[in-house]
């Protein structure tokens, strides 16, 4: 008995691992367990130690001595064993090694203490990547100072919405209507005729431009009724040659045609003849009204740089009156100037509200809302608004100056007096 006591190995508390003996001196280590404690696999781990405790008090081992190890609470103790049980056989109950890991007191409550650090931590992560960190500020002060730093984005603008309840202004239906005049106006584009009319020249178109701009003045006629004329005037030389003495009779009918189409009480075939100086009878005009139908197939709803010229200046903001005198007066002046006949009458109308825009200084020139509505960027405009420019620096010296007085009129905004934009001007950009 005093030999088996000296054989006897005290067993204390070794942490967290537990090794249960299989026979007097087998020991087998257990290999510790390095996996991180998640709040999952701590669960796990304290469902084990209390299944493994609760296992152990009903597994009573006996070892070969004086007493029996109990597992109480996690700890092993040696009770002594009554005299009869130590004189009995000795019996070994061999049982598997099993593997038990505990999680102590001092465990818990160190994870408890990590979790408000751990959320802590994560706080302060999404807090610096929501926060400006110091190289995105050295870059955006380097970017700044070498100034290649991003625009911020122009909003475009709704200019519908001041009419959003006017029924006339048709809100709903207005981008519709002008997708289809930019689609009609490549199909009734007037081609280049003057190389195909021996008797009539540029000079000649002018000179007929000038007058019926002045007899639409003196009947107090609409631009509408303007624009349309010109249209059928250019219309019908591009498909039919005219004699020089029919040159004015086709202005005049031309006239009485537009004025049927776009007002509400047109001039009568009279009040032409009269305002040619009689050079030509209502039987003429007549005549000719129904030659100009026929050729044209009664086809006179068309676009006209006129009904751009309304979409695109309402597209200028802010809505002043110096833009929108300044922008029909280029447009007129490249209605009279046959070299405009080449463009499309909506490049002809963006064209006028950038050369008005330039030549009055305003800034932006050229922005996002502009550009939608038109269609047009500010290089494609560049050598419209250039001739355009080039007619307004000429406008005080030419001969045909009936558009040169009608905005010099104060209430015009006398905006034919102002200096053209030299920026577009030829001298400067040599």
């Amino acid at each position: 008995m005093a030999a088996e006591g000296r054989n006897r190995r005290a067993l204390g508390d070794i942490g967290n691992l537990v090794t249960a003996r299989g026979g007097i001196d087998a020991v087998k280590p257990l290999p510790q367990v390095s996996r991180p404690i998640t709040r999952s696999f701590c669960a796990q781990l304290l469902a084990n130690a209390q299944a493994a405790a609760a296992e152990n008090n009903k597994k009573q081992m006996a070892i070969p001595g004086d007493g029996v190890l109990a597992g109480i609470g996690g700890k092993q103790a040696a009770l002594p064993l009554p005299p009869k049980a130590a004189q009995k056989k000795k019996v070994v109950v061999e049982s598997k090694p099993e593997d038990v890991i505990e999680i102590s007191s001092s465990e818990t409550e160190q994870v408890k203490k990590e979790r408000p650090n751990r959320k802590k931590a994560i706080e302060a992560s999404s807090s610096m990547k929501n926060g400006q960190t110091l190289t995105s500020t050295l870059t955006a002060r380097s970017k700044a100072a070498c100034g290649i730093n991003k625009k911020p984005k122009e909003q475009i603008v709704d200019i519908d919405a001041a009419d959003a309840t006017n029924e006339l202004a048709a809100v709903e239906y207005v981008e519709d209507m002008y997708k289809f005049y930019k689609e009609a106006e490549t199909e009734s584009q007037v081609s280049d005729y003057m190389d195909s009319q021996p008797e009539i020249n540029q000079k000649m178109r002018a000179i007929l431009v000038d007058w019926l701009i002045e007899v639409q003045h003196k009947f107090e006629l609409s631009p509408e009724t303007l624009y349309l004329t010109v249209n059928i005037v250019d219309r019908y030389l591009a498909t039919k040659m005219v004699a020089r003495r029919e040159l004015q009779l086709l202005g005049i009918s031309a006239m009485l045609l537009a004025s049927k189409y776009e007002e509400i009480w047109a001039p009568e075939v009279n009040d032409f003849v009269c305002i040619s100086d009689r050079a030509y009878t209502n039987q003429q005009v007549l005549a000719m009204e129904k030659k100009v139908l026929g050729r044209l197939e009664w086809s006179l709803t068309v676009p006209t740089p006129y009904v751009f010229l309304v979409r695109f200046i309402k597209a200028s903001l802010p809505n002043e009156p110096d833009v929108n005198n300044m922008t029909y007066f280029l447009a007129e002046l490249g209605m009279m100037n046959y070299a405009t006949v080449m463009y499309l009458p909506s490049m002809v109308a963006a064209s006028a509200v950038y050369a008005a825009r330039r030549t009055l200084n305003k800034t932006p020139v050229w922005n996002d809302t502009l550009k939608l509505h038109t269609g047009f960027s500010e290089a494609q405009l560049m050598d419209c608004a250039k001739l355009l420019v080039g007619l307004h620096s000429a406008a005080a010296e030419n001969k045909l100056r009936v558009i040169y007085r009608k905005y010099s009129n104060p209430e015009r905004g006398a905006v034919a007096f102002l200096p053209p934009a030299k920026s577009l001007l030829p001298a400067a950009n040599n």
